[in-house]
């Protein structure tokens, strides 16, 4: 093969510019996975074709339905991609969290590390919530999962940082969950992420919201 580096070595078999198959398959799927995270949000699930995120990614078609079985499958990893990212932000910044810091302005910039996760790439923020519902029946459980898992985090949260919990504090996670999701979306069709007056709009708006929602927290 011209232009590759091939020898027989490792447990792949042939290895190809210095990767053996398995290491393909996994840069091959973050290829696609980039693919899809610029064109989904460019122009929408349903407006994205295998071809075009193929195209997109240098990968053939075939090589593709090695990695997923479809553009579902590549949308829900996309989605478990997202979390994985803003899981680990969250997690460095509760580590980061002092033992004598006020519970309250930890979670206040907890939830703006939050918001950073997303509007820091807007490409991100799009896939997420951009299409405003999840786009087939399968993503709708998937994400539904996700926000579930959220909740159960953010109770966790709570625990680590000694404030309030009692036996309503799942419903209220999840408002709050909910509540930041849809404040995030509805900052989209107006926001500009690259203007600092309206990052700053948004994490007020954020603040104000969680004010809210620990007031319930303390009262539950």
């Amino acid at each position: 093969m011209v232009g590759a580096e091939v020898d027989g070595k490792g447990p792949g078999g042939r290895r190809i510019r210095g990767l053996d198959a398995e290491e393909r398959r996994a840069r091959r799927r973050e290829d696609l996975l980039d693919a899809a995270l610029e064109l989904f949000s460019a122009q929408g699930y349903q407006d994205t074709s295998i071809e075009q995120i193929c195209k997109q990614a240098y990968v053939g078609t075939k090589s593709f339905y090695e990695v997923f079985t479809g553009k579902e499958d590549l949308y829900l990893a996309l989605l478990d991609r997202i979390v994985v990212d803003v899981t680990g932000r969250l997690t460095a910044a509760l580590d980061a969290v002092r033992d004598d810091e006020d519970g309250t302005e930890a979670a206040r910039r907890l939830i703006r590390h939050f918001a950073d996760a997303f509007v820091d790439d807007v490409r991100v923020a799009r896939v997420t919530f951009g299409e405003g519902r999840a786009v087939t029946p399968l993503a709708e459980v998937h994400r539904r999962t996700n926000r579930r898992w959220a909740a159960s985090f953010v109770e966790t949260v709570w625990q680590r940082l000694g404030l309030p919990v009692g036996p309503h504090t799942h419903v209220v996670a999840m408002g709050l969950i909910g509540g930041l999701f849809d404040i995030i979306a509805d900052w989209l069709l107006d926001g500009d992420t690259a203007r600092p007056d309206d990052r700053a709009a948004l994490q007020a708006g954020l603040d104000r919201f969680y004010t809210v929602i620990s007031a319930g927290l303390a009262a539950s």
